[in-house]
């Protein structure tokens, strides 16, 4: 019996200690927050705004061109300068523009999104980087982003985002 007793002590002891051994420190930093101080952001999304804005001139000087295209078609329609068959034909490629039209849109937002990784990567692939070495330097398990809506409940002193942003130098 007494031996049960010790052994059962020894164990318990030993369980004890590896769950001291292995204490995990969590924290967290609010993404969103950091990206919005960061010089470098504030000037990528100007330049992203920039390049939007010419794709989108682009758009609507096709749309232009286009309705141009749909009344003059309209105008010869009603004075009688185009006969039936010639208008079908006309109506059919004013269609196939119109298609284009929406493939360009299409190609528009694929090229801003393609615009906002290239711009954006590296930035992020820096803050990444300065989170890793904040949570190596304060032996950090883990550490979340409050940002991302999935962090339900944490304490202040678990934010590592004023860490981050010193590393970062903003």
């Amino acid at each position: 019996m007494k031996i049960n007793i010790l052994r059962f002590v020894f164990i318990f002891g030993m369980v004890f200690l590896a769950l001291q051994v292995e204490a995990q420190k969590f924290g967290y930093v609010n993404s969103q927050a950091l990206l919005a101080e960061i010089p470098e952001v504030k000037e990528a999304d100007a330049n992203l705004q920039a390049f939007q804005a010419q794709l989108e001139k682009k758009g609507q000087m096709m749309v232009q061109e286009l309705e141009g295209k749909y009344r003059d078609l309209q105008r010869r329609e009603q004075s009688g300068e185009i006969s039936p068959k010639a208008l079908d034909e006309e109506a059919k490629k004013l269609k196939l523009e119109e298609g284009k039209l929406g493939e360009y849109e299409q190609d528009m937002q694929k090229q801003l999104l393609a615009k906002r990784q290239e711009v954006l990567q590296p930035i992020l692939d820096r803050i990444n980087e300065m989170i890793k070495v904040v949570a190596k330097e304060n032996q950090y398990t883990y550490i979340f982003d409050s940002s991302s809506g999935v962090l339900l409940f944490a304490e202040e002193a678990m934010d590592v985002t004023k860490l981050v942003k010193t590393k970062l130098g903003i």
